[in-house]
């Protein structure tokens, strides 16, 4: 799930249901039959800070977004959505999903080299403990994807890259093989759907959880452009940044001279243009609408 956020970003009152956290996007509620409402909200994050600034229809893209996956991953691992009849108030935002044992640990597959992968690989040409071959660039597509997990940092820290064996420390050697064998098996599948239309799934984020008895289940959300990198497979060129599906629009920005923003300051970034969110949103609903075949 998302890490707990500031409860300046606490979700919507809904009708009933018993607020549990809110994270950088998504509000958790406890229904009172015990179940879990999840509503992903239209929040923006980017260097681990929740932007003043929303991006219209962001939580519904990314609800509509993450079941058409989990139904095309659905022969590979269960998942924790029970229903999507939701309060009015929240639909089309929203699930009704199972109470699991969250793993705490991110369950990254990468099949391309960039972001964190990229700066741990030209420091040691490795990235997790895995040895990759030498003279790959920024967007190198890698021999075989890779596993290589991260802790999960409290809000407003970073994800921190761990090998496999700190992964076997802390849930057990025959639950991070599972962990493995899942993530590497839904990546497979995603990035061999996604490029089919005409989309390079460089990597991807997974979570998952445990049911009492131990069956393990994908989680949160899955595949969309907020815990995912998809790239124009037309625009892909190793050996420079890529064309992005996901907010590098904005990261871009608040990189930029014109935002006047300070990374190292410590202060939260300056609200987004017009113009930024924009171009934002249609990002998202392209990849959606690209994915899927269906109109937002």
């Amino acid at each position: 799930m998302d890490q707990p956020a500031d409860a300046s970003t606490a979700g919507p009152d809904v009708g009933g249901a018993e607020h549990v956290h809110s994270g950088k996007v998504r509000d958790l509620y406890r229904l009172a039959d015990g179940r879990l409402l999840m509503v992903a909200s239209d929040r923006i994050s980017a260097f681990d800070h929740i932007l003043d600034s929303t991006i219209p229809d962001k939580g519904v893209v990314l609800t509509r977004m993450s079941l058409w996956w989990f139904e095309q991953l659905a022969d590979l691992v269960p998942n924790h959505v029970l229903s999507t009849d939701v309060p009015d108030q929240v639909r089309g935002r929203a699930v009704v999903c199972e109470p699991l044992e969250m793993f705490p640990v991110e369950c990254v597959a990468r099949g391309y080299l960039t972001g964190s992968g990229l700066l741990d690989y030209r420091a040691s040409g490795q990235v997790c403990g895995i040895a990759l071959p030498p003279g790959l660039q920024d967007g190198s597509r890698l021999p075989e994807p890779v596993f290589t997990p991260a802790t999960k940092a409290a809000f407003g820290e970073h994800d921190e890259n761990v090998s496999y064996d700190d992964v076997a420390a802390v849930v057990g050697p025959e639950v991070a093989a599972r962990l493995r064998e899942l993530t590497l098996q839904v990546y497979g599948r995603a990035e061999r759907l996604a490029r089919e239309r005409g989309i390079v799934l460089a990597d991807t984020k997974l979570e998952f959880g445990a049911r009492p008895d131990g069956t393990v289940l994908l989680a949160d959300e899955v595949l969309t452009p907020d815990s995912s990198r998809f790239w124009p497979a037309d625009d892909w060129t190793p050996g420079q940044p890529q064309a992005s599906y996901d907010k590098q629009i904005v990261r871009n920005w608040l990189l930029s001279p014109e935002s006047g923003w300070d990374r190292a300051s410590g202060e939260a970034p300056p609200p987004l243009p017009d113009e930024v969110v924009e171009r934002t949103r249609t990002r998202y609903v392209e990849a959606f609408e690209r994915l899927t075949g269906q109109r937002f």
